[in-house]
């Protein structure tokens, strides 16, 4: 299903009451009728912000220049089974033993 095919499309009830649906709600028809409203008002802003004209913004990723911060990958030493285990509150045959969950 797609909501916006054309700048003048709305959502209609019968989408609310399917997306009600697929995520398991249940509305009552005056709260169909209210959704369908803000959906739409929702929507109207998005058609205003369309018209923004961006054709000098370059397109970005990030509003904020990020760069990832690296460190060297060096082998280590890492810690033995018997430390690794040394404050597990449960183990069992060299490895942590946690409680079932069904």
């Amino acid at each position: 299903m797609v909501f916006m095919e054309s700048d003048s499309r709305n959502i209609s009830e019968e989408e609310i009451e399917h997306i009600s649906w697929l995520a398991r709600i249940e509305i009552t028809a005056e709260e169909k009728k209210r959704f369908t409203r803000q959906f739409n008002i929702i929507l109207d802003y998005f058609r205003v912000i369309d018209q923004a004209d961006t054709t000098l913004v370059k397109p970005s990723l990030y509003v904020y220049k990020v760069t990832n911060v690296f460190r060297d990958d060096n082998v280590e030493k890492s810690l033995s089974t018997e430390e690794a285990l040394a404050n597990a509150l449960k183990t069992k045959g060299g490895y942590f033993q946690a409680p079932k969950i069904v």
